[in-house]
């Protein structure tokens, strides 16, 4: 059995900063890619941002230059730091990770439960 268990969500004033955390346990052999996607209410879900187990990074335009994602493979753990948020960026937050699981060494794709973030005024 694997988890991914999301934390750090909550309520924040535009302009404002949060840092989400998820992280992997389980039956885990490595963990590939990693990545964080959003949906608002009526909307479908959307990439926000990735990251490979090397580092590369990747981010949706609409966040690029306030949001840093970021990973810890010792601690099965990838980051995601926001800055200055905006009322758009309201959204249930989900973290994703392409995991090769023990004993089958397969790899397959895991996400969280999930965690609000709801930027207002």
């Amino acid at each position: 059995q694997v988890q991914l268990v999301e934390s750090g969500g909550g309520l924040v004033q535009p302009g404002g900063s949060l840092r989400l955390s998820c992280a992997a346990s389980g039956s885990i052999f490595s963990i590939n890619d990693m990545g964080w996607y959003r949906q608002a209410p009526g909307q479908q879900r959307e990439l926000v941002a990735g990251i490979t187990r090397g580092g590369s990074t990747n981010y949706a335009d609409s966040v690029k230059g306030r949001f840093t994602i970021s990973r810890d493979n010792a601690k099965k753990t990838v980051y995601l730091q926001m800055n200055s948020l905006k009322v758009e960026d309201t959204a249930s937050y989900y973290c994703n990770a392409d995991i090769r699981t023990i004993p089958t060494y397969r790899t397959y794709a895991y996400w969280g439960q999930g965690t609000q973030v709801t930027v207002s005024s």
